[in-house]
């Protein structure tokens, strides 16, 4: 396939003694005014009839309003203009008349017409992206923004004007390859890093000090962030976590976090395993609390990933008293929890009007085996919760619920693998819920919703039944 010559040469215009005009003050005007209003051009808009946010941008004093139509007297001085009166013919001649007076245009909507288009924009002032498809598939353009906006950081613009400020300093101090090594440790390393957890004057500091190549600052005890990987699907991944998994020189993830969610984290990274498994190598929580704490004194960014929510039956209280103890940083950064993820699976809410106004999450088991809560109320009718590590305490668990009064035919759902490409949904009742489990072989991960039924629409899942004759029997023999 040969190569065609790009029609459209991107170039960014300096906006700083610019004077642009629209003509038209419609929805059209409105959308390109959203990206101008961003610039330091001197805007004036011309329409009879404008739109109420022109009218309050202008009331604003961010844009002069003439509440006529634009003419050719108009584009005196003028550096660019955008056309979008909604009529065709009257565009076009306005078109010839700001090209006679040296003025550059943008017809809306009329490629054909226009001496430049508008590209879609991801604005990290002074890092400004941008990106077209030449007109031809707008709609892929939106996408591709709209990933690259989850890939950047928004402190990257005031990275950038910090390393502008600080440039002649580092270029009348280091030289060559130096210079390059020095602004990749700090723009994508150390800086990034304590720009974000420590603010802007702290940046600053560490800028100085490694500058000045002090000790303990390229040797610094790093830095752990708790990270909550969600349910499994990296779509669900929050965007800071994501960052931080690019970032990551270290990464201890439990084995239950999908792999596809490691696959966004750098090659160069570490990653270790420490998860716990039920009757196989596991690691404890002291092996783990230590590596977090010998790869963060190195100076490694570590994260710490979990799956689900870390605040959520994480042990995430062990973990941050043993990084206090050893003076390491930290931050925390939350996930979609499973019991959310699971309640999405099935088209439920964990709450509802008139059939609870509260919702419990509880474990089957903890450190000393199963657990034990306060049955009679998790028994009672109208109660609604969910339980994580249900699956090897099936038996357990609906043996303490009927033994305090809960009906057999309480409606329960278990959600396998929530949100992840097997995930499974398995409706059931109480009476029923050995067999569910023996039935469809759930092995697990797996939480436990009680007290609410699947909607028979549920997207994304495959579902099974047990019969509700097993509850019935199961009534009839109590």
């Amino acid at each position: 396939m040969s190569t065609e010559a790009m029609r459209y040469l991107p170039i960014f215009v300096d906006t700083s003694a610019c004077r642009i005009v629209v003509g038209g003050a419609g929805t059209a005007a409105v959308s390109k005014l959203r990206v101008l209003l961003k610039t330091q051009a001197n805007v004036s808009v011309f329409g009879s009839h404008p739109e109420a946010q022109i009218i309050e941008w202008a009331g604003q004093g961010r844009l002069s309003l003439h509440r006529r139509d634009l003419s050719a007297a108009d584009f005196s001085g003028v550096k660019l203009a955008y056309l979008c009166s909604g009529s065709v013919i009257r565009d076009r001649e306005l078109l010839h008349a700001a090209r006679a007076m040296g003025v550059t245009v943008n017809t809306v909507d009329d490629a054909g017409s226009s001496d430049f288009i508008s590209p879609a924009i991801v604005d990290r002032n002074p890092v400004v992206v941008a990106i077209s498809s030449s007109g031809s598939a707008p709609v892929l353009v939106q996408s591709i923004r709209s990933t690259i906006e989850q890939l950047l950081d928004h402190n990257l613009g005031v990275l950038a004007r910090l390393a502008a400020h600080l440039r002649p300093v580092v270029k009348s101090s280091l030289q060559g390859k130096a210079r390059l090594n020095f602004w990749r440790d700090f723009l994508a390393g150390t800086g990034a890093r304590v720009l974000d957890q420590h603010g802007f004057s702290n940046a600053r500091r560490h800028f100085q000090a490694l500058l000045r190549d002090e000790p303990g600052v390229t040797a610094t005890k790093g830095h752990v962030s708790i990270v909550g990987a969600g349910p499994g699907d990296p779509e669900l991944l929050t965007r800071r976590a994501a960052r931080l998994l690019e970032r990551a020189d270290v990464i201890l993830t439990d084995r239950l976090v999908d792999k596809r969610i490691l696959d966004l984290a750098r090659r160069e990274a570490l990653q270790i395993e420490v998860g716990k498994s039920a009757g196989g190598v596991s690691w404890t929580q002291h092996d783990i609390n230590e590596a977090m704490i010998s790869h963060a004194g190195t100076g490694a960014a570590v994260v710490r990933l979990k799956a689900g929510d870390p605040v959520v039956f994480g042990r995430l209280d062990e973990e941050l008293d043993a990084l206090d103890e050893a003076q390491i940083e930290y931050d925390i950064v939350p996930g979609i929890s499973s019991a959310n993820a699971a309640a999405s699976a099935i088209g439920r809410s964990l709450t509802r009007r008139e059939r609870n106004s509260a919702v419990s999450l509880i474990t089957a088991q903890d450190a000393a085996g199963y657990a034990e809560h306060d049955w009679r109320a998790l028994a009672a009718p109208g109660s609604t919760f969910a339980i994580y590590m249900g699956v090897r305490a099936a038996r357990f668990v609906q043996g303490r619920l009927l033994l305090h009064g809960a009906a057999p035919t309480v409606p329960i759902v278990i959600v396998e693998r929530a949100s992840q490409l097997r995930q499974r949904v398995v409706n059931a009742t109480l009476g029923s819920l050995l067999e569910a489990f023996a039935d469809q072989g759930i092995a697990g991960p797996a939480v436990i919703l009680v007290g609410v039924d699947s909607r028979a629409s549920s997207i994304g899942a495959t579902q099974a039944s047990t019969g509700p004759q097993l509850a019935a029997g199961y009534a009839q023999a109590q």
